[in-house]
């Protein structure tokens, strides 16, 4: 099986410094959408791995965070592709639990329930605590430089062996070649 696992804000869609909190506030990062779908049509299942504190935090419930990721498939529909699972960790930051990145909780899932070791996944993210995440579970971390992913790569101390690509789009281009 090949699968791919993509963080949702500043990777799929238009980060916020003030959390996504509606459907009408998730918006689409240009070509993202369309990678998506262009990695389904090679045969890669994508699966989203998403710290979501804002729940915890208690700016949106689990419906709300439902109905952002309802228009996201709907979105990804729209094109020909679809997002095979969405793995997301509620919790505040101090609640110190081990599935919000960078801890590899989420990643651990996602291995346990498609049956498949992470070594040699491409884990697609914008943050540091992303890379963090997929490397600490053999995963290839890939840095995208939107959302966050400028200023993660000027601060610096990324995982080894971090490929960085412009976005999403750009990256499955090079994965897809």
């Amino acid at each position: 099986m090949k699968l791919i696992i993509l963080d949702r804000d500043g990777v799929i869609n238009l980060d916020s410094d003030h959390f996504i909190k509606t459907p009408d506030e998730w918006k689409p990062i240009p070509g993202s959408l369309e990678a998506i779908a262009r990695l389904n049509q090679a045969g890669y299942r994508v699966v989203v791995a998403t710290n979501q504190s804002g729940v915890g935090r208690g700016l949106f419930d689990m419906a709300m965070l439902n109905a952002i990721h309802s228009r996201m498939h709907k979105a990804v529909a729209s094109v020909g592709g679809r997002i095979d699972a969405i793995f997301y960790c509620p919790h505040a930051a101090e609640a110190g639990c081990a599935c919000r990145k960078p801890r590899s909780g989420m990643y651990l899932e996602i291995a346990e329930r498609f049956d498949i070791g992470l070594t040699d996944v491409l884990a697609i993210g914008d943050s540091l605590r992303d890379l963090q995440a997929a490397a600490a579970v053999g995963a290839i971390p890939v840095l995208v430089l939107t959302g966050k992913g400028a200023k993660t790569l000027a601060v610096g101390g990324l995982p080894p062996d971090t490929r960085v690509f412009n976005d999403l789009a750009t990256a499955i281009d090079q994965v897809l070649a």
